[in-house]
Order: C-alpha cells, then sequence, then structure tokens
C-alpha cells in the first residue's frame, strides 16, 4: 500500500463524514464538499492501486524473464507511465463530474428545500433506528 492509496482512503473517509454531517446539520455545502472528496479520495486510490500494479508487473516481469530484464522493464515503465496518466484523467474527470452533480445538487435542494428537509429527516431517523441497540 503506497501513500497514495493511504491519502486517497482517508479522503474518501472524510469525505463520508462530511456529507453525512452535512446532512444531519442541513448543511448542502458540506455535502457537495463531502461528495468531491469521497469522488477525489476514490480517485486518488485508483491511481496508487494503479501504481502499485504497475509496480509489481514491472517486479514480475523482470525476475520471470531475467535475460530480457531491460527490454521488460522499459515496456513496464511505459504501461506504468500509461497507467499514471489514465489515473490522472481519470481523477480530472471524477472531480469535474463531482463539482457539476454537486452544483447540481445543492440547485436542486435550493428549490426543493421542503423535500429536502423532510428527506434528511427520514435518513436521520433511520440512522439513529439503526444504530440503537433494541429494536
Amino acid at each position: 500500500m503506497n501513500r497514495d492509496q493511504i491519502r486517497g482512503a482517508s479522503r474518501h473517509l472524510k469525505g463520508r463524514a462530511q456529507t453525512a454531517l452535512g446532512g444531519l446539520t442541513g448543511d448542502p455545502g458540506r455535502q457537495v464538499r463531502g461528495a468531491v472528496n469521497q469522488v477525489a479520495g476514490g480517485a486518488q486510490y485508483a491511481y496508487g492501486r494503479a501504481r502499485d500494479l504497475a509496480e509489481d508487473l514491472a517486479e514480475d516481469l523482470a525476475e520471470d524473464l531475467a535475460e530480457d530484464s531491460r527490454h521488460l522493464a522499459e515496456a513496464a515503465r511505459r504501461r506504468a507511465d500509461h497507467l499514471i496518466h489514465e489515473g490522472r484523467d481519470r481523477a480530472r474527470d471524477a472531480r469535474r463530474r463531482g463539482a457539476d452533480y454537486g452544483r447540481q445538487a445543492i440547485r436542486t435542494a435550493d428549490a426543493n428545500r421542503t423535500n429536502t428537509l423532510l428527506g434528511l429527516a427520514a435518513v436521520a431517523f433511520a440512522a439513529g433506528w439503526l444504530v440503537r441497540r433494541t429494536r
């Protein structure tokens, strides 16, 4: 596990907490920031995972085919570079989509305040019911 995976997972969890707290307090801005952090954290985790996989692939190929190690390492490096660029592109796209969805969620919440409050109250009630010891 590398630092991108750790940071991505922690950012995702932070986003989940922000979203939940925003839902409980009725703060749509916090909910949106939480959703953006969830998406960005997931993308960073995926980037770290892809990097780990590329490094593992490079190591395995070098061990299995020692006579072609120089050529295989170069191929693995090119593949890793490709995966890194692809991960960055996906993270950029996820960040953009998260921001778009967040703006849309804020507009919807502002347009339907009563329904939003009722929905949040229902979610809070359900969460409280689920976490209590006796049902």
